[in-house]
């Protein structure tokens, strides 16, 4: 391959590589919709994902508590939470359990499809909260 040939191919695959990075570019901003916000849930709504459980280190002397954690769709929240900071509200709801009777009722969903009614929702703001958003008053809708 001679001097000239050489520089000729160097053109061309400079080129080439502009001009394919250009239509990727294209491809991804077309391809990616705007992010809508989900559905308001107000107080009673049924909210519905799967449930899972973590453990966490509790206020009452760092005892381990199960923390339980719904994944489901994105939801907005009634004002004044709105969006919690997020572009298209939250996905993940802490479940918190007020007394043993609500933990043992939530241990048999682990893993599962849940659905629950939420009484109060807010969004999360303290640190070392793993979820966007705690479903503070909840009961457990049967199928």
């Amino acid at each position: 391959m001679t001097g000239s040939d050489f520089g000729k191919c160097a053109a061309l695959a400079a080129v080439l590589a502009i001009v394919f990075a250009g239509a990727v570019d294209a491809q991804t901003q077309q391809a990616e919709p705007p992010a809508k916000a989900g559905k308001l849930i107000n107080a009673g709504d049924i909210l519905s994902g799967q449930l899972n459980a973590m453990r966490t280190r509790g206020a009452k002397k760092g005892k381990r508590v199960n923390t339980y954690q719904l994944v489901s769709e994105p939801r907005r929240l009634p004002p004044p939470n709105g969006l919690c900071n997020l572009e298209t509200g939250p996905e993940t709801f802490q479940i918190v359990s007020n007394s043993d009777a609500q933990t043992a009722q939530l241990k048999g969903f682990v893993g599962k499809e849940i659905s629950v009614k939420v009484d109060e929702v807010a969004c999360a703001q303290d640190a070392g909260q793993m979820s966007e958003a705690i479903v503070t008053k909840w009961s457990v809708v049967k199928h």
